[in-house]
């Protein structure tokens, strides 16, 4: 089954990936991809969609889907490094992975959040992501 980046959430202050599940009268409902216990939050919690998410590159801006094919590329079946290994392993990585990436604009912070995604991702849901193309086919021939 293929991810869709536009359900798969980061909630300020939570661990993890959610996935939307609906809206609800005080928010909304997202499920946990480690755990898959649902939860409600509320209108003033910080989320944020993978698919709204970039990093800085000396060309301008490459979407999360982007680098996220690319370290899958790289890596094959393997896992991306951890999060927690050292900064000088990152960066190593993210030179090869997106060798063109803003090293004054994207942070090593920045860089354990996408490999600590990527590893859950992979382990929890699927790196064959939703077309946005074939997305807006379906939402259109729902509205019909």
């Amino acid at each position: 089954m293929k991810t869709d980046l536009q359900k798969v959430l980061s909630i300020s202050g939570e661990q993890g990936l959610f996935t939307y599940i609906s809206q609800a009268r005080t928010g909304m409902i997202a499920e946990s991809l480690l755990t898959k216990k649902r939860s409600v939050f509320g209108h003033t919690a910080k989320v944020s969609s993978l698919s709204d998410i970039a990093i800085y590159t000396e060309e301008g801006e490459m979407p999360l889907k982007e680098v996220f094919e690319k370290m899958k590329a790289h890596l094959g079946e393997d896992f991306a490094p951890d999060a927690k290994a050292q900064q000088k392993v990152l960066v190593n990585f993210f030179a090869e992975v997106v060798p063109g990436y803003d090293s004054e604009r994207f942070y090593p912070s920045h860089m354990k959040k996408v490999v600590q995604w990527y590893n859950i991702l992979k382990e929890y849901a699927s790196l064959d992501f939703v077309d946005d193309e074939s997305e807006q086919a379906q939402e259109d021939s729902k509205e019909e």
